[in-house]
């Protein structure tokens, strides 16, 4: 399409979708039907079409606007269809009653990579340059001024690659500036010493899912008063927070497609999957992915696609940012069946005196503390074997088994788990369990939660055990955390079938950050999980010091 005019692509661009050649989402046919109708409808809604103002934009973009990354470096910017669609309905259509832009906000949903700080960038220049409005004040903004410049980096390679816009717009450091109208595009970040005194021409946020407060939105949209058409888009991908503005915006654009609210003067498309879809399906990635092919690479997909069947817990990351599917911040982490099939048959008079490595989770004194060993495999193909110890103060036990719905009592007497006399764990017991292991099994190393455990720690040091302090972030636990699901999904592990940590397994969640790191969390839920995260320490250790090349050297950090 790249020979064609605009006005041809877009018509092209449309007429595919309804035909159903380029797959869509029901809220990119709606946007499109939406488009439709107000081509029809315009007069009666007291609007019309500037093709020629819709151009201009367009030719902006092609005459002097470059890519300066990547495979694209140094060529012309042309928009793709979808880009174009967006643009071509946020500067085309004017009001009646003044010639002025219609659409004052947008609101586009798309998964990663699809180029959206580039087209932001090249609408922030817009905006600056060639928007014929004086003093115009231009800002990219994001939760941190740093991540605001990513937008504004671009936008001023594109001005240093230009010689036409190097002429008129001046750089200096995180601000772009036009003399001759006073005009300027600076980077905004809510972390900025204030946000008061702005005068908005053109806003512009990008990811605005990772904003945990309305703050930011809600300064640019007031700043906008006292101009005549401002301009304020967000582009970004799915969250996971529908307690945030970004989730009010998407179900406020849904509303509007659906027909269930009237806004003529916003403007919104949302590209992710159908609720039938299935995300393994290739041929409907196209739906939230408008780039495929482009920047989006197929083969890039389906690696990480390929990974989410072996790690479970990185679905939830994958839906949401690459198929663009609102999801929970935690997800269940270990399927119960992968777990049970990983029970196999731990002797422990066969591991007597095997090299071992310990994770102690003493947790609150009044509620369960764990003690794990991690029996690293001695020869090729042999797998990882856990033995676990808990232990829980007696007077609480009746409680529990009646608070919580939890067979306490059961466990103790299967002995699974060590009942301390008083209302709180008595560290003795366990410092004695340790101490009794430490006679049976070759134990080189003790890892351990800073918080509470100097003493007990102490007391393993003076007699002879290497302790070893773990932090609980996601920096000291994602590895571990990722190898330790890697394992269980691969049946890596043997745990012996041991019914307590089947249970801490079954309420562990996999919390993730921003960096896409994990870690096991509770969640919301009040149930233990001390097991869980003993184990991983455990199992960190074991790793780091195995008789094998290390994991983490020959096959680095999992990273998705």
């Amino acid at each position: 399409m790249a020979d064609k005019t605009p006005a041809r692509q877009v018509a092209e661009y449309v007429k595919h979708i309804q035909a159903g050649r380029i797959p869509a989402c029901k809220w990119l046919q709606r946007a499109v039907e939406r488009y439709d109708r107000d081509r029809r409808d315009a007069g009666q809604l007291g609007f019309a079409f500037d093709q020629k103002a819709a151009e201009r934009v367009a030719i902006f973009f092609l005459r002097f606007l470059k890519h300066s990354k990547g495979e694209w470096a140094g060529q012309t910017f042309r928009l793709e269809p979808w880009e174009l669609f967006m643009i071509w309905n946020l500067f085309g259509w004017k009001r009646k009653s003044d010639g002025l832009r219609r659409f004052r906000t947008a609101y586009i949903e798309v998964a990663r990579k699809a180029g959206k700080s580039t087209l932001l960038a090249g609408i922030g220049l817009y905006l600056l340059v060639a928007d014929n409005e004086p003093g115009a004040e231009i800002y990219t903004a994001a939760t941190m001024r740093d991540q605001a410049r990513i937008t504004h980096s671009e936008a001023t390679r594109m001005v240093q690659m230009s010689a036409a816009l190097r002429s008129k717009v001046a750089i200096f450091k995180n601000n772009l500036s036009v003399a001759s109208t006073a005009s300027k595009y600076v980077p905004l970040g809510a972390d900025a010493d204030t946000l008061d005194g702005l005068n908005v021409h053109g806003a512009i946020v990008d990811e605005l899912h990772a904003h945990k407060t309305r703050n930011m939105w809600d300064v640019l949209d007031t700043a906008t008063a006292a101009r005549r058409q401002p301009l304020q888009i967000a582009i970004t991908t799915a969250g996971y927070d529908r307690n945030s503005v970004c989730w009010e915006l998407h179900d406020y654009l849904e509303k509007i497609l659906d027909g269930v609210i009237q806004d003529e003067t916003f403007f919104g498309v949302i590209y992710t999957l159908n609720p039938d879809d299935d995300w393994q399906d290739e041929g409907v990635w196209i739906k939230a992915n408008p780039n495929l092919g482009v920047s989006v690479k197929i083969d890039d997909l389906r690696r990480k696609a390929t990974r989410v069947a072996e790690l479970p817990s990185s679905l939830n990351a994958f839906l949401r940012l690459h198929m663009n599917l609102w999801t929970q911040a935690e997800t269940r982490w270990i399927p119960a069946e992968a777990w049970a099939a990983c029970g196999g048959t731990v002797d422990a008079e066969e591991l007597r005196a095997r090299r071992c490595f310990g994770g102690l989770d003493l947790s609150s004194t009044t509620d369960v503390t764990a003690w794990v060993m991690c029996f690293p495999p001695e020869v090729e193909g042999e797998k990882f074997k856990f033995l676990f110890r808990f232990f829980v103060p007696q007077e609480n036990v009746a409680r529990r088994v009646r608070r919580d719905r939890v067979p306490y009592d059961v466990w103790i007497r299967q002995g699974f788990v060590v009942a301390t006399p008083g209302n709180v764990v008595d560290y003795h017991y366990v410092i004695e369990q340790i101490r009794q292991d430490a006679l049976t099994y070759d134990i080189h190393e003790v890892a351990f939660d800073r918080w509470g455990a100097a003493k007990i720690m102490t007391e393993l040091q003076n007699d002879g055990l290497t302790v070893v302090p773990f932090g609980q972030g996601f920096a000291s636990m994602s590895p571990p955390s990722k190898e330790f699901e890697k394992l269980v999904v691969s049946h890596g592990l043997e745990h012996g079938g041991n019914p307590v940590m089947a249970w801490m397994v079954s309420n562990a969640m996999a919390r993730r950050d921003p960096a896409d790191n994990i870690k096991p969390d509770k969640g919301r839920s009040t149930d233990r999980i001390d097991g869980v995260v003993a184990a991983i320490m455990a199992l960190d250790r074991a790793e780091r010091n195995s008789e094998f090349e290390s994991v983490y050297e020959t096959r680095g950090i999992l990273v998705f």
